[in-house]
């Protein structure tokens, strides 16, 4: 056997026969990353609070032997035992999770103007990622799964008022590199800063848009354009594979070369 793998070696559908979990997977980013899992080879359970957008999904891909869908909320511990227990019952076995669902604007209220409400409602994408984790993590243990985080670039720079998602983005990359440090070396743990992705294309048929991007737009990217749920997706489908088995505590930014871009005021 040749000490390094030819490219015949490689796996032309990396999660056949892998099962993924996605939170907030019936649309936006998180519906490019179930769409790539299932084009890998994988199934999927997708799991968002929006049961028409859920439904959708299923419908338009047509595969009910390896996509389902729960509705279900991420900040409700309840809610995550439910899901995890339906796709342990659907599937028989987890071997990735998508930590996606949370909440997608970045800006909010003023910081001297936000209430402790609105603070903790920011925050639930990082709660999510603890319940979904902490719960999941048994199944994953026993088939060695991966973890996924979805972070943004904004865990890295900001703009004004976005305290809270930057707090919650952030929290993000760290709980990766703790977690991952926790539970390897059977599971590994990796985030995903994406950048400007636009998602109007990736919503409820009801609510989809065709993009209002200008050439200004494309052209803050190093690489011409704006960024598509399926790019995170690609990347995605990657870091669940056994392709990235050396990779764990790391956080990953897709954003087109725009973070690297330096900007002078006129």
């Amino acid at each position: 056997m040749p000490l390094t793998p030819s490219v015949a070696d490689w796996p032309a559908q990396p999660l056949r026969d892998r099962v993924v979990v996605v939170t907030g997977g019936a649309q936006g980013v998180g519906r490019g990353i179930a769409q790539a899992v299932l084009g890998a080879g994988g199934s999927v359970m997708i799991a968002d609070l929006d049961a028409d957008a859920g439904k959708a999904c299923l419908k338009e891909w047509n595969l009910p032997e390896r996509a389902a869908f729960q509705r279900a909320d991420v900040a409700s511990e309840r809610s995550v035992q439910a899901l995890i227990k339906a796709t342990l019952k659907r599937f028989g076995r987890i071997d990735g999770l998508v930590n996606n669902a949370g909440i997608a604007s970045a800006h909010g209220t003023p910081l001297a103007g936000m209430s402790m409400t609105e603070w903790q409602r920011r925050l639930s994408s990082l709660h999510g990622a603890f319940l979904c984790s902490k719960h999941a993590l048994p199944a994953l243990n026993a088939q060695g799964g991966a973890i996924i985080n979805i972070a943004s670039t904004r865990a890295w720079q900001s703009e004004a008022n976005s305290e809270a998602y930057a707090a919650a983005k952030g929290g993000l990359v760290a709980f990766t590199h703790a977690l991952a440090i926790s539970a390897g070396p059977k599971v590994r743990v990796n985030s995903i800063s994406p950048g400007w992705i636009t998602t109007d294309a990736w919503q409820a048929p009801s609510r989809r848009r065709t993009p209002k991007l200008s050439r200004r737009d494309h052209a803050q990217h190093a690489v011409g354009r704006v960024g598509q749920p399926e790019d995170i997706g690609a990347l995605a489908v990657f870091l669940l594979s056994d392709l990235a088995g050396f990779i764990t505590g790391q956080d990953h930014i897709v954003d087109g070369g725009m973070s690297r871009t330096m900007i002078y005021a006129d």
